[in-house]
């Protein structure tokens, strides 16, 4: 795809995410019924608590249909096909241990990508180059060499792309968005955006006995990432905060989220920060228009968050102008400063907060048939993605980083470049 169309693309996907939820109206009529050639045939790769949420939002569209599911772990398969065949009435769902197998497969047309973080951008790569579009959740890939090689592959393979970055396709966020993108906010000043406080944790647990491969392959499990013994708690979920296993520090575990729909607001999506200079309670980044982008670190992100709206609930995101600021977060509310601004904007629809998917995947289901590019393609996920970590790499190395949006380099900084990179395991 050459670079006209897709910047042409890419504003036709920002109008589009914006607009119609705004409104409060939906993206498109859910069909009642969908002839079986008319059904989005797709597998799921890696189904744990998070997997079987997304899942029931996708099966809520007659015009989907899940036909297999892919894990490392039996039980985890089990529950995966249990969910399938309750929504089907039937037990036609299969279950494989190697993803590959359900790439390998030509009557499949999409995957739903939600293993650990360290799987991501390796298996949403390995799905495009067999031909099936992608929807991964986040992070997309755990370092910046891997979301630049993901969106490369994706560009390259012309797949249909959507991070599971689902607040671009939630109503009070898109709302937010609009109001930055009419001026009513006047100039943009500094955009706020929420992460946890980072950490680095490189101990391991005891080693345990290795289950047998059907209980739990623990080699597939593992996948790119350096070896180490089987723990249980690794396989129950407890992963996330060891580094060979995680993300940018944890920063993208919100960061991915928050850092993303402030790029929105900034209609920065084919750009980010070009420096980063951290302290005690945050990380300062600045795009070369002049626009700061404050990370603030909450010590309790699920508890109360001093300087932020408390009914606005988690990942909040806040954006100031000259003449008004809003905020939002996963509640569903808005928050508007001073009121008349907001004057005239429509309600929001009830109930839709932050983790609703049921939208996200519908705008993902309606580009597999359109092939147009989804709310959140994968220019938005490298950017955005990008930026969050370059911000984490100048919080671990406790110094300010300039960036080179055209390369996406560190400028003059050969340890910060170095750290784009991660060695890869031979898993295969």
């Amino acid at each position: 795809m050459v670079m006209s169309n897709r910047r042409t693309l890419l504003k036709a996907a920002g109008i589009a995410a914006v607009s119609p939820l705004a409104l409060g109206t939906a993206i498109r009529p859910r069909p009642a019924s969908a002839a079986a050639s008319e059904r989005i045939r797709l597998g799921v790769i890696g189904i744990g608590p998070r997997c079987r949420y997304v899942l029931g939002g996708m099966l809520k569209h007659a015009d989907v249909e899940c036909v297999t599911i892919a894990d490392v772990q039996a039980t985890r398969r089990e529950q995966g096909k249990q969910l399938v065949d309750q929504q089907y009435g039937n037990t036609n769902c299969e279950t494989v241990i190697d993803f590959r197998r359900v790439l390998d497969r030509k009557d499949i047309d999409a995957v739903l990508i939600a293993t650990g973080d360290r799987w991501h951008a390796t298996a949403s790569m390995l799905a495009a180059e067999a031909g099936k579009d992608v929807y991964s959740e986040k992070p997309c890939g755990i370092t910046i060499d891997l979301c630049r090689r993901l969106s490369e592959t994706i560009e390259r393979t012309g797949r249909v792309f959507q991070a599971g970055t689902q607040r671009r396709t939630v109503a009070n966020f898109a709302q937010a968005v609009q109001l930055a993108h009419s001026g009513k906010l006047g100039k943009l000043q500094t955009l706020h955006a929420t992460v946890y406080i980072p950490e680095i944790n490189t101990t391991w647990l005891p080693g345990q006995p290795t289950p047998d491969r059907q209980v739990c392959d623990w080699n597939l499990w593992l996948g790119p990432a350096p070896w180490r013994p089987f723990h249980q708690d690794y396989v129950n979920g407890r992963w996330r905060g060891y580094v060979d296993f995680d993300s940018g520090a944890r920063l993208l575990d919100w960061g991915a989220h928050t850092v993303d729909l402030c790029q929105w607001a900034n209609q920065a999506d084919e750009t980010m920060p070009v420096e980063y200079t951290p302290d005690e309670t945050g990380i300062t980044a600045q795009y070369e228009s002049g626009v700061k982008l404050r990370i603030h670190f909450l010590e309790t992100p699920f508890g109360q968050r001093p300087g932020w709206v408390q009914s606005l609930g988690t990942c909040p995101v806040r954006f100031e102008g000259t003449q008004g600021s809003v905020e939002v977060g996963d509640s569903g509310g808005i928050v508007i400063k001073p009121e008349s601004i907001g004057s005239g904007l429509p309600e929001l629809p009830k109930k839709k907060s932050g983790l609703d998917v049921e939208a996200h995947s519908r705008n993902f289901l309606d580009c597999i048939k359109s092939r147009q590019l989804p709310n959140a393609n994968h220019v938005v996920m490298r950017r955005s993605h990008t930026a969050s970590h370059a911000a984490a790499l100048s919080w671990l190395l406790q110094r300010t980083l300039r960036v080179d949006p055209a390369t996406e380099t560190f400028v003059g900084d050969d340890e910060a470049n170095r750290l784009r990179f991660r060695p890869e395991r031979d898993w295969a």
